[in-house]
């Protein structure tokens, strides 16, 4: 299997359970792993047979930059969703950080694997 990959997507979102942070946008970094083959989209030079990652990714700004949840687990989990089923990837790795979230580390969040490698 091949991978497409996206690294350190910035989106503003509205992300966290204290009140503060209900009322703000913060920083997040979307990492993607995208399994894909990418011998159709070679052989011709052809984007529509390629993972368009352009389109993916904003797509995902999209989509969470308009979202509200409490939990970076919920989120990570519906980007999952998202590029799964509106862009037909069989497989993916996703990491979705949350800098400054802990004052003593550079970022916190979670890591997901969601699919089937062929």
């Amino acid at each position: 299997m091949d991978k497409v990959y996206i690294r350190q997507l910035h989106i503003e979102a509205v992300i966290g359970v204290h009140d503060w942070e209900r009322e703000l946008r913060q920083s997040l970094l979307l990492d993607l792993e995208l399994g894909t083959d990418i011998r159709p989209a070679a052989a011709g030079d052809d984007l529509g047979q390629a993972l368009d990652y352009a389109a993916i990714s904003q797509r995902l700004v999209e989509w969470v930059s308009n979202s509200r949840f409490q939990l970076i687990e919920t989120l990570a989990e519906g980007c999952a969703q998202l590029v799964l089923t509106e862009f037909n990837v069989p497989w993916l790795r996703l990491r979705l950080a949350k800098p400054g979230a802990v004052a003593e580390a550079a970022e916190v969040g979670v890591l997901i694997e969601r699919g089937r490698r062929r």
